[in-house]
């Protein structure tokens, strides 16, 4: 089996998809689960079957954060499942409301 199921081209189209669209969703994960609590920006940078590779900024540098999916991924569609868990479960460890829960203002 090869070491990612998906193509440079769908690389390209989720990266590019997480960083115009998720960007503050990705600062987020890297936060949470990345084990960069400080990071004041992130980006991804690739993806796998077996993970997703970000770039997180820490006192103005740029550091590598590897994050693994619950399960290896073998289909596009798999990605946002795993982006979504992620972003969930940062939400809960970094005790935001979740989604909907807004404060009223």
């Amino acid at each position: 089996m090869p070491s990612t199921p998906f193509s440079a081209e769908v690389v390209r189209a989720v990266t590019r998809h997480m960083n115009d669209d998720h960007a503050d969703d990705t600062l987020l994960i890297c936060r949470a689960l990345g084990g960069v609590p400080s990071a004041t920006a992130a980006r991804m940078v690739g993806l796998d079957a077996t993970g997703g590779d970000f770039a997180a900024t820490v006192d103005g540098a740029e550091v590598a954060v590897r994050l693994a999916w619950s399960a290896p991924l073998t289909e596009r569609a798999q990605v946002r499942h795993e982006v979504v868990r992620m972003y969930r479960e940062a939400r809960a460890r970094l005790g935001a409301p979740a989604e909907g829960e807004g404060t009223g203002r």
